[in-house]
């Protein structure tokens, strides 16, 4: 994938990934493992999100064609290397913070017995997540 071409969309508008299929994938562990590292950039390329879920619906028996969309990602990924947020300090000499809080309720509520949880990230004084 280092020689592969960059591409500026994780997936093509049209594209239907279906579970019925004769191709199958002949490396399945390797598609396992890349999905994998695929769903752990997500919790910080929201970006990518949607079309890593989708090929994470056919870790069971992948097709070549679920193989071609995740190849899809990795391009994508390649071209947005040097994206980010890129934020100085607003007071000269002082480092930047990086803040995260949050709180959980485990299964508190009387009624239907869910547990809910929240997190806030702050940059700074920059509320980011």
């Amino acid at each position: 994938m280092v020689e592969a071409h960059s591409i500026s969309s994780p997936t093509i508008s049209n594209c239907k990934l279906s579970k019925i299929g004769v191709d199958l994938f002949q490396n399945p562990t390797l598609y396992k493992f890349i999905v994998g590292a695929l769903q752990y950039a997500t919790l910080t390329r929201l970006d990518i999100n949607f079309v890593v879920n989708k090929v994470c619906q056919f870790m069971a028996k992948p097709l070549d064609s679920h193989w071609v969309n995740i190849k899809r990602i990795l391009r994508y990924l390649k071209c947005i290397l040097s994206h980010g947020l890129h934020k100085k300090p607003t007071v000269v000499g002082k480092p930047l913070s990086f803040t995260a809080l949050c709180d959980a309720n485990w299964a508190l509520d009387i009624d239907d017995k869910k547990s809910t949880f929240g997190s806030t990230i702050f940059l700074g004084p920059n509320l980011i997540s």
